[in-house]
């Protein structure tokens, strides 16, 4: 268990640059719009219009279309990060702590970003890397069986494979997530003449948008070693906020990461940041994924 002291929590060099090598950021975020989570959860609605409009004759009858609404339940979920550090950080000056909650709280929004990802892309708990049964299937990994075997020469052909199986399935394509090594075999794509097919992805390149398709490359999609890519309408059939977030709290009393170790009695402080995140897939078939073969 690793302990902060004087020694790293003070260096203003070490403090400031905390911030920088706590790397994470969230695809899913990036690609959908956040929503308001009601703390008790919300009930999401999806319409489906059976059937097309229909062309009445003059004194005609007019027939019925048929109406389906499908409600998805968006509960919030907690994500907690700890971390103790010496207690001489309460003796510390305002500034040097102000410097050191900044740079957890930075950090936090990170990790908080990354593990949205691996609990709603994989359904595990991101720091044990195993499934979570407060996410359930609630994740694409589990939800999303339109899928397409990942073959790394064929990477262009896999992706417009699973955008086909989506707009099979009436659905739309508005956006993309995948990982670096999809990154890695479109920039390695070229013409017969040799000129690469994808310029802007060579060197490690995350231009936003293939295509004229918002994507975006993160190692996060890659957890579990089961996708490669997501593909579909994360604009629209998907929905994610927060439902609460509790500010940071110091903690001098007690034993909050349940270690066996009293921080008084072993001069520490413990810094606690938690959230409340919810998310739903409420339209399964708007979406494709490019997996690994089994």
């Amino acid at each position: 268990m690793a302990i902060g002291t004087k020694g790293t929590l003070f260096d203003p060099v070490l403090v400031a640059d905390l911030a920088t090598k706590v790397k994470g950021h969230s695809s899913l975020a990036m690609l959908s719009g956040q929503t308001p989570v009601s703390f008790n959860g919300n009930k999401e609605f999806t319409f489906s219009l059976d059937a097309d409009v229909d062309i009445v004759a003059e004194n005609g009858k007019k027939s019925h279309g048929g109406l389906t609404i499908t409600p998805i339940v968006i509960a919030p979920i907690k994500f907690e990060y700890g971390a103790r550090v010496s207690d001489e950080f309460m003796t510390a000056t305002e500034e040097a702590q102000l410097n050191i909650l900044q740079a957890f709280n930075d950090g936090f929004a990170k990790k908080v970003a990354r593990g949205l990802d691996i609990a709603a892309f994989h359904g595990f708990n991101p720091r044990t890397g195993t499934a979570s049964d407060v996410v359930g299937n609630n994740c694409f990994d589990k939800a999303v069986t339109q899928t397409v075997d990942y073959v790394a020469a064929k990477v262009d052909d896999n992706i417009e494979a699973a955008i086909a199986l989506v707009e099979g399935s009436d659905g739309d394509i508005s956006g993309m997530a995948a990982t670096p090594a999809v990154r890695q075999a479109l920039a390695a794509l070229k013409t017969t003449a040799g000129e690469r097919l994808y310029p802007d992805l060579a060197w490690g390149g995350n231009p936003g948008t293939v295509n004229g398709l918002p994507v975006d490359f993160n190692r996060t999609v890659a957890v579990g070693n089961t996708d490669q890519v997501i593909v579909g309408d994360f604009a629209n059939m998907f929905k994610w906020g927060y439902a609460k977030e509790i500010p940071l709290e110091v903690i001098p009393y007690g034993d909050p990461d349940n270690t066996g170790v009293d921080l008084k009695g072993s001069n520490q402080v413990y810094l606690r940041a938690e959230v409340y995140l919810g998310w739903g897939i409420l339209d399964e078939k708007s979406f494709a994924r490019v997996k690994n073969n089994a």
